[in-house]
């Protein structure tokens, strides 16, 4: 007995039934649901979780450009790959032997890591973007990529750059930004019901910073003065962050009022950002989960380039009054951020509170 099947069909997978026959149990000859493709792309951003996300707005011209190619991304983080991706693949050996073993169409890799380079470089492809390994090293695949490839060697050049990281992401890609959006799920099928005994509107303060540049860390008794200034506004405020800031949080909340519900897995974590009109935040995961989400941004920026990131008009940057050298540094010798003071932090708080729609008169 022979059976025909169209394995260029957007919904075959090859090893399982697909959904179509799942569900309705027709075969491919006859297949109403029969959506064919043509071509294959493949995206190499493997983290971290925020850079994943800011990487997104590239799925836009992709998909306008190529309808039919079957997308494939390669990630750390799979939870925020958008569903208009064909093919989300985690960073695992049966994922890495597989796309070995695939002929792409274009390859993008948009990290610099070696790992991610030396993967890029062994697959097959027509088109390679991005950045491949070369004698061992981190290289760009073409011109394309060179400007951005230099502002991860040299501080001068870094700080000369008045790109945001979407218009060098286009860049690299052959694309010219023209405010693409990021893409991100809310997740708000998980269903949950949060009991958050706040007024609204809802300032959510992501008091961590991560571990890595800890120069961005701003003082906790600034987060509580911020907290309690808030809460005398009328406003309602949240705590958010990961298990770095669960004593920090319970402290602020027994001090303060602000409600903390602790911390939660990345998709649960989205969620509760997405209970909040403004969210303030140092350069972290949850400033792109926040622009992801559509929200008003109040963020704090001691050590990165400024014009790096792009809030979508929707909200304001906030630097230290004191001009310090901590570029990219992982510790602030001067301790900057105590220079950026809760004062101003609390007019922008309602400038963009007021720009959400919120309570008018704040």
């Amino acid at each position: 007995m022979t059976f025909a099947y169209r394995s260029d069909c957007r919904h075959f997978g090859g090893d399982v039934p697909c959904a179509p026959h799942k569900a309705h149990q027709v075969h491919c000859s006859s297949c109403q649901w029969y959506e064919p493709t043509s071509g294959r792309i493949l995206i190499i951003k493997l983290g971290a979780v925020g850079d994943v996300i800011r990487s997104t707005p590239i799925l836009h011209p992709l998909r306008r450009d190529f309808p039919q190619a079957v997308l494939h991304w390669l990630t750390h983080t799979p939870e925020v790959i958008p569903d208009i991706v064909d093919r989300v693949h985690p960073w695992r050996l049966e994922d890495i032997l597989y796309l070995q073993a695939t002929e792409f169409d274009l390859l993008i890799n948009l990290d610099k890591d070696r790992e991610a380079c030396a993967l890029a470089s062994m697959v097959r492809a027509r088109q390679k973007k991005g950045y491949l390994l070369r004698d061992g090293m981190p290289a760009p695949a073409d011109v394309a990529a060179e400007g951005k490839f230099l502002t991860g060697l040299f501080d001068d050049v870094a700080k000369a750059n008045n790109k945001s990281y979407p218009q060098e992401l286009f860049e690299i890609c052959g694309y010219t930004f023209a405010g693409e959006k990021y893409i991100l799920s809310n997740f708000a099928d998980l269903g949950l019901q949060w009991q958050i005994p706040q007024p609204r509107p809802l300032v959510g303060l992501n008091t961590g910073c991560g571990s890595r540049w800890k120069s961005r860390l701003w003082p906790e008794e600034y987060w509580a003065q911020l907290a309690r200034e808030l809460r005398a506004k009328g406003l309602g405020v949240i705590l958010l962050g990961g298990p770095q800031e669960h004593e920090k949080n319970m402290r602020l909340a027994e001090a303060t009022g602000a409600t903390y519900l602790g911390h939660f897995p990345l998709r649960q974590f989205i969620n509760l950002v997405d209970q909040t009109d403004v969210v303030v935040t140092a350069v972290t995961m949850a400033l792109h989960i926040a622009i992801g989400l559509g929200k008003r941004v109040v963020l704090f920026n001691n050590t990165f380039n400024r014009h790096e990131f792009e809030l979508y008009g929707l909200g304001e940057t906030l630097e230290p009054e004191f001009s310090c050298s901590c570029f990219y540094a992982a510790e602030c010798p001067n301790n900057c951020m105590q220079y950026l003071y809760p004062a101003r932090v609390l007019a922008s708080c309602l400038r963009q509170v007021l720009a959400s729609g919120g309570m008018a008169g704040v």
